[in-house]
């Protein structure tokens, strides 16, 4: 091999095996979405505990529930984008630590006030890991198998919310809601060191960006447990972006369509998963179940969407992405209509929560594997954090008006029947992207 030889870095991860590096990678990524789960999914399994301490109403303390997902659309919009230009390794480690700390601090607050603050700020880490753990992944793994890797990465998202439940049912009766946000908060602190040790930056970034050879060389060999110093250049095999400013990329010819439908779907997943999940532990227990009981129901809608995000996943990288994403909605919409009819005090109802998980996080889990193919390097991150956070909007409106529809007098049924209609709007618009033209640096990323 001449010294002067150049490596194309896209063609050079698809054509070889995963390396072991490459699954601690995607291991460590499972970690930190795993985490991020706990710290989005934790408010839920506490609120009980909290509005009967405290004596607040329900819609009172949807302003502490609507805190987190506001920060993490912030999050997502601002530092999740900021990858394009820092880097991905800087902004997942730093978003790590933000979430950890707030969410300890959160177990301290002596108001709704101070606890909304905080949960505003633990939104803003987490808005920030989720965009760059998905892109780091994406421009590590072959994309032969790319969706199936994310959604098996994203799973960590599902069992982390999922397990907290079960850890809330534990803690909570020995030692008090607070115990339950500390330990959210410490785990991803642990995390940290091991992530700060082994987390690499992205060869593709650090290529664009003209970073020395040498150094691309020495990141990538690592990672894919090759020897590349033979290699004096880099490259990206990728048409060249429509422009080298990351957002605008995102609304340039071919784009803008996709970008927009990308949103919409993101929007109506959220708002369902976060409605769900925030306000089903209050339904069950004012239905005059235990709150243990309310707690493993409402993990069980976590639980089956690890597993649909694996199967998602998989029917994704042989069937295509969004014809898959958008079934995976259209049935969930079916579910939530039976789920509704039957009611909370169905003897099917852990049964009817756990589909209604395995088909809508799995398709909101196969739409993060989707989001990135969709753009070129210069402006994957921000065209994935920008879906993050224009969708977590959604998930604002569903946090925050469970407790006004439950003020109004609406019940269990009324509710989950109503979801049905964002779930078919999610179906129809990720069906738009499926018939979009797709530009060429769309298809070679």
């Amino acid at each position: 091999m001449n010294a002067s030889a150049t490596l194309d870095i896209r063609s050079f991860v698809n054509e070889r095996k995963m390396s072991s590096y490459q699954w601690i990678l995607v291991a460590l990524c499972f970690c930190i979405v795993a985490v991020d789960g706990m710290d989005v999914a934790i408010m839920g399994f506490v609120a009980p505990s909290i509005t009967s301490a405290w004596g607040i109403s329900k819609s009172a303390f949807g302003f502490v529930m609507g805190a987190a997902p506001i920060g993490l659309a912030i999050g997502a919009l601002i530092a999740g984008s900021s990858s394009d230009w820092f880097g991905r390794r800087k902004v997942l480690l730093g978003s790590v630590a933000v979430f950890g700390i707030a969410t300890i601090l959160t177990a301290h607050a002596a108001n709704v006030e101070q606890m909304a603050i905080m949960r505003l700020i633990t939104g803003l880490g987490l808005g920030a890991a989720m965009p760059n753990a998905t892109t780091l992944v994406t421009e590590y793994v072959p994309e032969r198998s790319r969706s199936f890797l994310i959604a098996l990465m994203f799973t960590g998202f599902n069992f982390g919310s999922g397990v907290i439940g079960f850890i809330a049912a534990a803690l909570i009766p020995r030692y008090g809601w607070e115990s339950v946000l500390v330990f959210g908060g410490a785990l991803p602190l642990l995390l940290l060191p091991v992530l700060f040790a082994l987390l690499p930056e992205s060869a593709r970034f650090m290529t664009v960006k003209g970073q020395p050879a040498a150094k691309i060389g020495a990141v990538l060999g690592r990672v894919c447990r090759a020897n590349l110093a033979q290699y004096a250049s880099f490259e990206v095999n990728e048409p060249a972006p429509p422009s080298k400013q990351p957002l605008a990329v995102l609304f340039s010819s071919g784009y803008g369509l996709r970008t927009i439908a990308l949103w919409v779907t993101y929007f109506m997943g959220l708002l369902v998963i976060y409605l769900t999940t925030s306000w089903l532990p209050m339904m069950i227990k004012d239905a005059g179940l235990p709150i243990e009981r309310a707690a493993q129901i409402t993990a069980m809608f976590q639980l089956g969407g690890t597993v649909g995000a694996i199967i998602v996943g998989l029917a994704m990288d042989r069937f295509g992405p969004s014809r898959m994403v958008g079934l995976a909605y259209f049935f969930g919409a079916i579910v939530l209509l039976v789920l509704g009819f039957n009611g909370v005090m169905s003897a099917w109802i852990a049964l009817l929560v756990g589909a209604v998980g395995f088909f809508l996080s799995g398709a909101q889990t196969g739409l993060n594997a989707f989001a990135p193919g969709c753009y070129p390097t210069v402006g994957r991150a921000t065209g994935v954090s920008w879906m993050l956070g224009i969708g977590r909007l959604g998930s604002i409106l569903g946090s925050t008006i469970g407790g006004v529809l439950l003020s109004q007098g609406l019940g269990f049924q009324a509710i989950f029947m109503i979801l049905a209609i964002p779930a078919t709007a999610a179906a129809l618009a990720i069906f738009r992207v499926r018939t979009t033209t797709q530009p060429a640096a769309g298809r070679a990323a």
